[in-house]
């Protein structure tokens, strides 16, 4: 019998033993250098731009449009891999980046030419989305139910980790050594070499073929995924959430820069490592806000960690700076706790399938397309009020908006039939598990009278 159950049950992989589903391994290592590339403009292009004589208007509207082509296809990224497959979703996402990112550097940053730049990079905002999103699909296609919670966890790491964490710290040495232009460059090779660890060496056959099932119409599979905004409005408010929750992140993306390095007197270096260090906290305490909200609430988290917390640390992430210009130390600790403050909105992944629980997966897609907005909407609100206030007033709308997510968080509860429907799947996973364990008795006992 002992001689047996090393063939019945094999030693897990060092993937699997991290968590990581063994057959989507190599993607999850390809995701993280494709978005440690996608990253490494995130903390230099804006200045870059405005040091060779586009306006920071411009390079505002720039990141606007390009927040808005992220958020439709974060959205279209679901359904398209359920129509055609979520490789074939990627390798589109990977080709739509490689050719309009030389579009944007040849054509248009190496030329100054606006009008080309924000055509290319409107159009490259289409890559990422579909590359990242339709492996996260993948993911969730091809996953065993009991490690679909670490692997979504491995993919946020290693989406964070690359954009804008190593990205805006791989930036930060390089341009030293080999400039920014030559910077640029750089980010689409490693791109390239990301993309292509992930689809040429993930073997795993789900992610290949349709996920819907053949007779469900395109139509269906698109309408599906927005009507839950009004046939379930508390899906709408978590979007408005979400959205709100990353947007000053995008927003500080185009005038931090500039601030830190002209007004607080960084290096450009120092404040691709001040950025670092902002993202690096932000994932260590993506982990932590989950588990914290298991113990005391996923809303009391959101709202009080995420909202609350927010409002205070964006304000915090501009005055303390200047009250202390120069000092590296004091930007990154307040820099480190605004990362986190952003970080405890992670745990709306968790409350808004328990709100629909019926509709999981419709539910998630609205949070998905509030991430997208975000890319937006944190530029717009630059490009429309930096006038009246400069960097100050942004930083207080902002500080408003994150105490408006507080109130909006607390008026997601979950509904008395929801909370029915939730527990009849729990009694179920209950009495499954039950069985399952009298079926490995009953095959140990077997197993035992034949040997």
């Amino acid at each position: 019998m002992t001689q047996t159950d090393p063939l019945s049950n094999p030693a897990p992989s060092f993937a699997e033993r991290l968590g990581i589903p063994a057959p989507l391994f190599w993607g999850f290592v390809g995701l993280l250098f494709f978005m440690i590339g996608d990253g490494v403009e995130a903390g230099y292009l804006a200045p870059y731009l405005e040091g060779h004589g586009i306006t920071s208007r411009d390079t505002a509207f720039l990141f606007t449009i390009y927040g808005v082509t992220v958020s439709i296809s974060a959205w279209l990224s679901g359904p398209l891999s359920d129509l055609w497959g979520p490789k074939r979703v990627m390798w589109i996402g990977l080709g739509i980046w490689t050719v309009f990112e030389v579009a944007f550097l040849a054509g248009g940053v190496a030329t100054s030419n606006y009008s080309i730049m924000l055509l290319a990079y409107a159009m490259r905002g289409f890559g990422y989305p579909l590359f990242t999103y339709g492996f996260l699909v993948w993911i969730a296609a091809a996953t065993p139910p009991r490690q679909l919670g670490s692997a979504a966890g491995w993919f946020w790491f290693a989406f964070s980790g690359g954009l804008p964490t190593l990205g805006s710290l791989f930036a930060s040495f390089a341009i030293p050594v080999i400039g920014e232009m030559t910077t640029f460059w750089a980010s689409l090779g490693m791109v390239l070499v990301g993309g292509l660890l992930a689809l040429l060496l993930t073997k795993e056959p789900a992610g290949s073929q349709r996920l819907a099932p053949k007779d469900v119409a395109a139509s269906t599979i698109f309408f599906s995924s927005l009507s839950i905004l009004w046939r379930e409005p508390k899906t709408f408010i978590a979007m408005i959430v979400r959205t709100i929750n990353t947007s000053s992140e995008y927003a500080f993306l185009v005038i931090m820069p500039a601030f830190f390095t002209k007004v607080i007197g960084f290096s450009l270096s120092q404040w691709l490592q001040l950025l670092s260090i902002v993202f690096l906290s932000n994932i260590l305490v993506n982990l932590l806000s989950g588990i914290f909200s298991d113990r005391i609430g996923h809303r009391t988290v959101v709202a009080f960690g995420g909202g609350i917390g927010a409002a205070l640390m964006v304000p915090a992430f501009y005055y303390v700076p200047l009250m202390y210009p120069g000092n590296f130390f004091v930007a990154a600790v307040i820099g480190a706790l605004y990362g986190a403050t952003l970080a405890a909105f992670v745990p709306l992944s968790g409350l808004v399938p328990q709100i629909c629980p019926k509709e999981k997966a419709a539910a998630l897609s609205a949070l998905g397309l509030g991430a997208g907005a975000s890319t937006w909407v944190g530029p717009a609100i630059v490009t429309w009020f930096e006038s009246w206030r400069g960097i100050e007033g942004i930083v207080w709308i902002f500080s408003g908006l994150y105490v408006a997510s507080a109130l909006m968080t607390l008026a997601l509860t979950v509904s008395p039939e929801a909370r029915r429907h939730l527990d009849k799947m729990a009694a179920r996973e209950r009495k499954a598990a039950q069985a399952a364990a009298r079926g490995d008795v009953a095959e140990d006992l077997a197993l035992g009278e034949r040997a």
